[in-house]
């Protein structure tokens, strides 16, 4: 389901201006991770999309509907939102009712709620938890909790706002899972995040934010290679790509694998012409 966004302003009630003329499309199945520092516009842009605000100006259309005309019960079929704090939206007394609401809030079929909450818990790890009052777990958990609750809805679009926030690197780890099956599902995944290393190794695009405007769109590859505009924004290059520099090797590298084969290749030719 595509996603485009025209020309969009934001102005809060308290006259600062969060978004000045931000537009792109994002195509169905696209993994986006939007970077920035506090303030430049991230969680504004992608509350947009789920109708929790309406622009001030601009359009932002999700599929065929103008998000602005619908109600945001509606635009949850289309758009799952994983808020940073867990706690923001938990309410039920097991984890296994937390995970069923959204689906069968949606009307979806008793067979269907089943086979969602069960892929779900699965992917998050949670399966042995299913009858635990959400609030009997710990902050780490309670966001793998929430997470498992907006998949399960099946939506095409899904939104994580700083997912790996207080996450160990096993639940890093559980995320990098969910998205990677989301992205198999076909799903569009849109991340807003500071980790820029789990940025560059589960996303294939970024957009750096800045004031309010899209400083950077493109590649990850690319755009992580910018190092002085990234600078703007308060945004660092990943570390594998920082080390890669400082190695002279030739390449970004996203990943571990990438950057041991880039710095094998290096070692291989410094000794043929050594």
């Amino acid at each position: 389901m595509k996603i485009v966004v025209d020309a969009l302003h934001f102005t809060y009630p308290s006259g600062v201006e969060a978004l000045r003329g931000v537009s792109l499309t994002i195509e169905p199945g696209e993994q986006v991770a939007l970077v920035g520092q506090n303030g430049s516009g991230k969680t504004t842009l992608v509350k947009h999309l789920n109708g929790l605000l309406r622009p001030t100006q601009g359009r932002v259309w999700v599929g065929d509907w103008d998000a602005a005309q619908m109600p945001v019960a509606k635009l949850a079929r289309r758009v799952g939102y994983v808020f940073q704090n867990p706690d923001e939206q938990l309410f039920s007394r097991s984890v296994g009712a937390e995970v069923a609401f959204g689906p069968r809030n949606l009307g979806f079929s008793a067979d269907r709620i089943a086979k969602q909450v069960a892929w779900a818990l699965e992917m998050t790890a949670l399966t042995a938890h299913k009858d635990t009052n959400p609030y009997d777990l710990s902050p780490t958990w309670r966001k793998m909790v929430a997470l498992a609750a907006v998949i399960a809805m099946d939506t095409p679009i899904v939104v994580f706002d700083e997912p790996t926030t207080g996450q160990d690197a096993a639940g890093v780890a559980r995320i990098a899972r969910v998205i990677a099956a989301l992205r198999a599902k076909g799903r569009t995944v849109i991340t807003i995040t500071h980790d820029i290393d789990f940025c560059a190794e589960n996303f294939e695009r970024v957009i750096a934010l800045a004031q309010g405007q899209v400083l950077l769109d493109g590649p990850a590859r690319e755009v992580l290679a910018q190092e002085e505009a990234l600078a703007r924004t308060y945004v660092d290059p990943p570390q594998l790509a920082r080390l890669a520099k400082q190695l002279g090797l030739p390449v970004v590298p996203l990943n571990q694998e990438e950057f041991l084969a880039a710095y094998r290749q290096s070692q291989k030719l410094s000794n043929l012409h050594g």
